[in-house]
């Protein structure tokens, strides 16, 4: 596949079938994973596999705190609102996929909802967390291999 046609043709998935998913598979993504590149080949990840009732507490907690009206507490400071052209591109692809989805404009519970997936890994029934060990900090080397830069 060349790569204008990997880029078209990717997508972004909000919305994952309740079925567990096997060992094994779990297994050779975290394999194939394990391939990708990293700082001077330092390979700074630990992976933690959440599934079934860890993964619904961590659910549970993140709406809880955010129906609260708790702000999320990010690991890497960040600028929380975007502003002038980058809100604007976030407003038109909200109003498009909400069409796309038939959520009306003034139907907070399910905008709200749809919101709310995101806090909850949009039901995935596997959530794998990356981390780096502590030492590391000052971490932008770390956090840049794990895509969080």
């Amino acid at each position: 596949m060349d790569f204008e046609t990997l880029v078209n043709t990717r997508r972004s998935v909000r919305g994952y079938k309740t079925d567990p998913v096997a060992r094994e598979v779990i297994e050779e993504i975290i394999q194939v994973a394990k391939g990708a590149p990293s700082s001077m080949n330092t390979q700074p990840w630990n992976l933690y596999v959440v599934t079934g009732e860890p993964l619904n507490k961590i659910r549970q907690g993140n709406t809880e705190r955010m129906l609260a009206g708790i702000k999320p507490q990010r690991d890497f400071p960040t600028k929380e609102a975007y502003e002038g052209i980058h809100r604007q591109r976030q407003i038109e692809i909200a109003v498009q996929l909400f069409e796309a989805v038939g959520i009306e404009r003034d139907d907070k519970e399910r905008r709200t909802d749809w919101v709310m997936r995101g806090f909850r890994q949009f039901d995935a029934p596997v959530s794998i967390v990356l981390t780096y060990d502590k030492i590391l900090e000052p971490a932008a080397i770390g956090q840049f291999d794990l895509g969080t830069l």
